[in-house]
């Protein structure tokens, strides 16, 4: 599609999750556009709350609404509270696409996870690979959640004939990244325990796992403007995929961090600790053909997230 069919000038914006990595970076891209940006988090309404929500879209009624907000975590926070990803993250979506068709919202855009596609798709993996295969186990109750959000945007399409997309974003780094080690993915959690090494000096860091699993990574600021491209421009049913269209070992990443960070210990693989999906590389033809690439190159990106870590998290 080549002609906008929803540009955002001039109109009201409402980003659920506005506080969060995802949502913050949203808000810094909108700035860039003369439209009214609407901050929807914890602060305005508890989104896992039917009643709040609805109250919320109803007295702002935005002509678009963007779903940043979830709850998120590694393998760790996945495993330990299996029943709070797949609640809380069910809740806030139903309620938030629900909530937007009774306040009369034209566009909508659901942000979900390629961790909704099988442990074994097709690499790289292709938006038609959903519901063809067993999910990663690691992360499946996230993952549920998350192909149910996709699967509700298409049934209000088909029901109530409503422009709700969905994106599914690889995995993503940046500003305001969680950096907690209990809870965060595994690029922040190279980034703050590689910058603690480097402080105390360690010579040696464990790594978890074999570190050959390969995992994409896309820098926050293009997924915010690759939701800004999508949301003038694209009006399809199915899910579309965000992404470089390049991966890396976990090996590979974490020399990388080392060498951005500056510490010249080695790592050591932890090998009672699970690798996760063996590969996650997300097909990026659909939104290529399009006309949307990603610019910002993964040492660039670990680079000027290591500097915000510095500047706002590290003591």
């Amino acid at each position: 599609m080549s002609a906008l069919d929803f540009p955002l000038a001039g109109k009201r914006i409402a980003i659920a999750g506005h506080r969060g990595m995802v949502g913050s970076a949203l808000v810094r891209r909108l700035a860039r556009i003369d439209c009214e940006v609407l901050g929807l988090g914890r602060a305005e309404a508890n989104l896992t709350n039917q009643a709040e929500t609805f109250a919320w879209l109803e007295r702002h009624r935005p002509d678009a609404l963007v779903v940043a907000a979830a709850e998120v975590g590694g393998i760790l926070a996945n495993s330990t509270r299996p029943a709070s990803f797949l609640y809380d993250n069910l809740a806030i979506e139903a309620n938030l696409i629900e909530g937007a068709r009774r306040a009369d919202v034209v566009k909508l855009l659901f942000l979900g996870s390629t961790c909704i596609y099988p442990k074994f798709a097709p690499q790289p993996m292709p938006e038609e690979s959903l519901l063809t295969g067993s999910l990663e186990p690691t992360n499946e109750w996230y993952a549920i959640a998350k192909i149910a959000g996709v699967k509700l945007c298409q049934a209000y399409r088909r029901q109530y004939g409503l422009n709700y997309i969905s994106a599914m974003p690889t995995n993503l780094y940046g500003p305001f990244d969680n950096f907690d080690l209990v809870s965060s993915h595994v690029l922040p959690a190279l980034i703050a325990k590689t910058h603690h090494a480097k402080r105390t000096r360690a010579e040696t860091l464990p790594l978890w796992g074999t570190g050959t699993p390969r995992r994409e990574f896309l820098h926050v600021d293009d997924l915010a403007d690759a939701c800004v491209f999508l949301l003038e421009r694209y009006a399809g049913e199915g899910p579309i995929n965000i992404g470089v269209g390049e991966d890396v070992t976990i090996n590979d990443l974490a020399a990388l961090v080392a060498r951005v960070v500056g510490w010249e210990g080695h790592f050591v693989h932890d090998l009672d600790k699970p690798d996760g999906t063996p590969r996650k590389l997300v097909d990026v033809a659909k939104l290529t053909a399009l006309g949307w690439t990603a610019t910002i190159s993964l040492e660039d990106g670990v680079r000027a997230s290591y500097e915000w870590y510095c500047e706002n998290v590290a003591a």
